[in-house]
């Protein structure tokens, strides 16, 4: 598993989209017994947070320290480091496992072989994400060049998974047929301009070229934002899967 966040971790724990409370709550609803859940690649907490006022107890994993040092906190939140696919975990501990837009970067192998050790009889693994948000015309013109052709050539591979909407990556799992979400924003100029500054590729560009490449469509892109109802509409991706 990569390890591309701990840089910009602060910035990751405020910019980066939350998931809607009907999404957490659609995925509740296939898990039989509340108990204790395992949040994987956790990041900034935010679906450990989520997820801890339904269970007694949350375990929230992640390779990097910084982004549990920034992450959400609750009494029945224990982070710890921890690739994800070799935890400390006893056998068919959790009634639950998430991971929220992280398991590209996984070894499918290794994790699919961790969670079936983990993983409860008849719990249920769910794998949340978001792929390329959408805004006003003009501003997504400016975005789509910017995505693939400025930034394009130092995304890793793995962004594919999520291109594709997480429905090549390997699942090997009894799985339920989602439902579709989306999440809408109103976001200010300045929160768009931070997330833009949460993704991977533009960390790559910055540490290849000394520059930050988001200052290349800074002032046109403000222009289209300002002119704008400033509003982000995010496709929302779920793969759920009991063993």
């Amino acid at each position: 598993m990569k390890d591309n966040f701990s840089a910009q971790a602060k910035a990751y724990s405020q910019y980066r989209p939350y998931y809607p409370a009907e999404m957490i709550d659609y995925v509740l609803s296939f898990v039989n017994d509340k108990n204790i859940a395992l949040d994987v690649a956790t990041g900034n907490g935010q679906v450990a947070a989520a997820l801890a006022s339904h269970f007694k107890k949350v375990y929230a994993t992640d390779i990097s320290q910084k982004q549990i040092d920034n992450a959400t906190t609750a009494p029945n939140i224990y982070y710890s480091v921890s690739r994800a696919e070799e935890t400390a975990f006893t056998d068919y501990q959790f009634d639950l496992i998430t991971v929220a837009q992280a398991i590209h970067w996984f070894n499918f192998d290794e994790f699919y072989t961790e969670v079936r050790r983990i993983l409860k009889p008849n719990g249920l693994l769910a794998i949340l994400g978001y792929g390329l948000f959408i805004t006003n015309k003009e501003s997504d013109k400016i975005l789509s060049h910017f995505y693939k052709n400025i930034i394009g050539p130092y995304w890793d591979a793995e962004r594919k998974y999520i291109d594709d909407n997480y429905t090549t990556i390997p699942f090997p799992l009894q799985e339920i047929e989602a439902k579709q979400f989306t999440n809408n924003f109103t976001w200010t100029f300045d929160q768009l301009i931070g997330y833009l500054n949460t993704w991977s590729a533009v960390q790559h560009y910055k540490n290849k070229n000394g520059t930050n490449p988001v200052d290349l469509i800074y002032k046109e892109l403000q222009s289209t934002w300002e002119a704008s109802s400033k509003q982000v509409t995010f496709p929302l991706l779920l793969r759920l899967g009991m063993l």
